[in-house]
């Protein structure tokens, strides 16, 4: 099977072929869907969820993609230009993108992934799944920010565990003297 061309001459084609080109450029990664069997109300729903996590949806003619993949550095082509394609990428976070992706599609089981692109590397469907489970940005933040903050808030509890054994020495001294300071 060769891979699709889109060669035209025509300003308006040149003009979606240029936007498809820059869209997929400007995204530190991208996700091709098959959207067969979707109506319109699912595209949205699913333009929502992307939404929330700093990413777009774009309905896209496998011709019009071929080129911006290519110039991308995907291989497999053939696979990912075949059927109806809907093209996901933006600036969020790839992993939430692709949590949001996989749960949309465990409704919605008419599509599916085709493949996806973490910086240089190309992803198949299982890789994309497996991207799904791991925690995102904020959440490796926030266990990286617990492991910093852990031996620091360990001192601070033996350094005031130690105050507290010198109070209570005290305080069990004026106990004994019969509560006069």
């Amino acid at each position: 099977m060769t891979k699709p061309q889109a060669n035209s001459k025509r300003p308006e084609k040149l003009s979606a072929i240029a936007e498809i080109d820059e869209f997929v450029k400007n995204s530190g990664y991208c996700f091709v869907l098959n959207y067969g069997g979707l109506n319109v109300e699912q595209l949205a729903a699913l333009r929502v969820e992307l939404g929330k996590a700093k990413s777009t949806l774009k309905v896209v003619k496998n011709t019009y993609l071929a080129k911006a993949l290519e110039d991308k550095g995907w291989t497999q082509l053939e696979s990912v230009l075949s059927g109806p394609t809907a093209l996901v990428a933006g600036d969020g976070d790839p992993a939430e993108v692709a949590k949001a992706i996989v749960a949309f599609l465990k409704k919605n089981e008419q599509a599916s992934v085709k493949a996806g692109q973490l910086e240089n590397q190309t992803l198949d469907a299982a890789q994309v799944k497996q991207l799904s489970e791991l925690p995102g940005k904020d959440e490796m933040r926030a266990k990286l920010l617990g492991t910093l903050n852990a031996p620091a808030q360990n001192m601070v509890g033996v350094l005031a565990a130690s105050l507290r054994s010198v109070l209570y020495v005290l305080k069990a001294k004026v106990d004994k003297e019969g509560g006069a300071a």
